[in-house]
């Protein structure tokens, strides 16, 4: 027998973000996510998305053991002015019992039809800067802390239940080593002249902040065209701020603006957090903070985790002249592997960014969908 509770107390939502600690405890690859900032990520009053979109939690019973989660996602402002009638549904995590997994889609399903929506899509969050998509290859890598990481069962389970692959993406990886000055250097020099164009490297926090706002206005402007983007608000420009750019090295920052200083290119490079975060189990006092700084200035991986151009300047090689600030960074860091974040594997313009530095995909990861 089934049971599904909806979570109503803080002892509920906490033991939806725990479960997974205990779901993965003997899994060598799942990455624990910081509990604070996880309670945060739902917390109504702390995350603006709220504003736009409603998101309600749901725990999975079996004998009264904890055995399953998932939260039911409505974005509003994809529903209403996209018209893209869709239930999201993410953090969806469950034990191997297709009953379990069925209860809880089940409940997913039943809101979206009770909201007049069309179809459920998942695993999703609740906009584009979440996390995204159930792994269907590549189980033995770790997980980069901006990634879900699942078990080779949950596949099964949303074809079990009815669901077809929506969208496919893909995470690729190549080492620094493969990165070679000749194919940008030229080429960036004579496309700055061209264009006019300059690069902005940082080297504190302070120095990025003023150029954050415009880099999210590029962000909604670059990626407006793929498939459910769901562009950001201004009050949710605050939350990631606070949020993302505090684990960023300001020299892991890079701008290209045009001769008015308008902002025409952007990329964001993180380091690879993961072993840090294993190491503190989901904890940041009273030891975690030292892991994370450790990581932040040390880690020899970084993660590609945004990169944007201006629809006006794409085609032109702006990212010859980002790619040209990283290697110079990259270099004096000793940087030896560089990952990207999942990409659609439809979206041909970023792959042929890539192409040059011979980038292997080490992982595949699909969303599911269901029509209601």
């Amino acid at each position: 027998m089934i049971t599904i509770k909806e979570v109503k107390t803080k002892k509920d939502l906490k033991a939806f973000v725990k479960f997974p600690f205990e779901l993965y405890k003997d899994s060598k690859f799942w990455v624990p996510p910081i509990i604070s900032q996880e309670l945060k990520t739902f917390d109504k009053k702390e995350n603006p998305v709220f504003n736009d979109a409603e998101a309600r939690f749901f725990l999975a019973y079996k004998n009264n053991k904890l055995v399953g989660r998932v939260a039911a996602i409505i974005n509003w402002l994809e529903v209403k002015e996209q018209n893209q009638k869709k239930m999201r549904f993410g953090w969806f995590d469950f034990v191997d019992d297709i009953e379990v997994s069925q209860a809880l889609l089940d409940t997913i399903e039943r809101i979206g039809k009770e909201n007049n929506l069309d179809y459920t899509e998942g695993p999703v969050g609740f906009s584009n800067l979440d996390k995204v998509g159930v792994i269907t290859e590549g189980f033995e890598t770790i997980a980069p802390m901006i990634t879900w990481y699942n078990y080779p069962y949950y596949a099964k389970h949303y074809e079990s239940a009815g669901y077809q692959i929506e969208k496919a993406y893909s995470e690729s990886r190549f080492p620094f080593a493969n990165v070679h000055p000749d194919f940008f250097l030229k080429a960036q020099e004579l496309i700055k002249r061209r264009y006019q164009l300059k690069a902005l490297t940082f080297s504190k926090t302070s120095e990025v902040m003023p150029y954050v706002d415009k880099m999210f206005d590029l962000f909604n402007k670059s990626y407006a065209s793929l498939s459910s983007f769901v562009a950001i608000t201004d009050i949710q420009k605050e939350y990631f701020k606070k949020k993302f750019i505090s684990f960023v090295n300001p020299e892991y920052i890079k701008f290209v603006v045009d001769k008015d200083d308008n902002l025409i290119g952007f990329a964001i490079v993180m380091p690879a957090f993961a072993k840090a975060l294993q190491k503190i189990k989901g904890r940041l006092f009273p030891f975690g903070f030292k892991h994370i700084l450790n990581a932040k200035k040390n880690s020899k991986d970084v993660i590609f985790y945004l990169i944007g151009i201006h629809p006006d300047y794409q085609n032109k090689g702006v990212h010859a002249v980002i790619f040209n600030e990283y290697y110079n960074t990259f270099t004096e860091k000793g940087i030896k592997t560089c990952f990207r974040t999942p990409e659609l594997e439809d979206n041909i313009a970023i792959h042929q960014i890539w192409k040059h530095f011979s980038p292997e995909v080490y992982r595949r990861r699909k969303t599911f969908r269901k029509n209601l």
